[in-house]
């Protein structure tokens, strides 16, 4: 799949479960489960034991789900990340480096910024989205709803405080997408295995989305 065709498939469906799980084996489930749910795209974070084996074994093994990889700090980590099958990059921070080798290699990246300042840092290095993380703490749907007011052509992903009683206000706010971690894939359906309730959540999610974009005009 090519870089436009992942910032594509993310756009439409407008969200990005964050994968944290503590083996490769309980990331393969995740993603399998929140597939399963109508979302083929999940982000590995590098807190994941062997992140790297954990996306390629996702990629071998889970064909139809996009595989990126989160937490991405420097180019060296990048480089090995895309040599393991990632196919976007992101992080919670601006590392100006990441993002440019990113662009230069035509992958999509959104890095993660928080305040006017870092948008337009980030925004000039030409990366494909920004994440504004951590909107809970920070006045979360008002928060992107005023920064969208700032910076109206800026495609801005949410995460950190979303949940299913947030997303709907995220997006009505003007969030591009959604970036979900533990409401999504809870901790205790990884360990006690529970793809049901994951593929449930991932529909619920799903639906926050699609209906109220409906209700959004340009969403």
């Amino acid at each position: 799949m090519d870089k436009q065709e992942v910032r594509s498939r993310i756009e439409a469906i407008g969200i990005i479960p964050a994968i944290r799980v503590s083996s490769t084996e309980d990331a393969l489930f995740a993603a399998e489960a929140v597939s399963r749910g109508g979302i083929p795209i999940v982000e590995v974070t590098l807190t994941v034991p062997d992140a790297n084996k954990a996306i390629a074994h996702l990629v071998q093994h889970a064909p139809d789900v996009i595989v990126g990889a989160g937490g991405i700090s420097d180019v060296e980590t990048a480089r090995r990340c895309l040599d393991a099958g990632a196919e976007f990059l992101t992080s919670d921070g601006l590392d100006p480096e990441t993002v440019n080798f990113a662009v230069k290699n035509n992958i999509v990246v959104f890095p993660g910024v928080l305040t006017p300042t870092d948008i337009v840092a980030a925004w000039k290095l030409g990366p494909d989205f920004l994440k504004v993380v951590p909107c809970g703490q920070v006045g979360g749907a008002s928060y992107i709803q005023a920064l969208k007011a700032m910076f109206p052509t800026v495609p801005l992903i949410a995460a950190g405080g979303v949940n299913q009683q947030t997303a709907s206000s995220f997006i009505l706010a003007g969030a591009i997408a959604l970036g979900i971690g533990a409401e999504l894939i809870p901790r205790e359906s990884i360990r006690v295995r529970q793809p049901r309730r994951i593929a449930e959540l991932a529909r619920r999610f799903i639906g926050f989305v699609s209906r109220t974009r409906s209700l959004s005009p340009g969403k």
